[in-house]
């Protein structure tokens, strides 16, 4: 396995999945997972309208990775 993302909290997930024992619990880990990742993109949306509002241009080629 890859060394975990420093954005990717690995030993919380991996405790809420281990967690999951049934499919409503994996589906609610399921949904917090894209709620989190949806978060996170709407959060670097804001960050660069900001800095365009100030005047500074944004790198997005190292924002959109996924």
């Amino acid at each position: 396995m890859s060394k975990p993302d420093a954005g990717y909290d690995y030993d919380r997930y991996h405790q809420l999945l281990a967690e999951a024992d049934d499919d409503s619990k994996r589906m609610a880990f399921i949904n917090l997972l894209i709620e989190e990742k949806a978060r996170d993109k709407l959060a670097v949306q804001a960050m660069r309208a900001r800095l365009n509002g100030l005047g500074l241009k944004t790198s997005s080629s190292a924002d959109d990775q996924d």
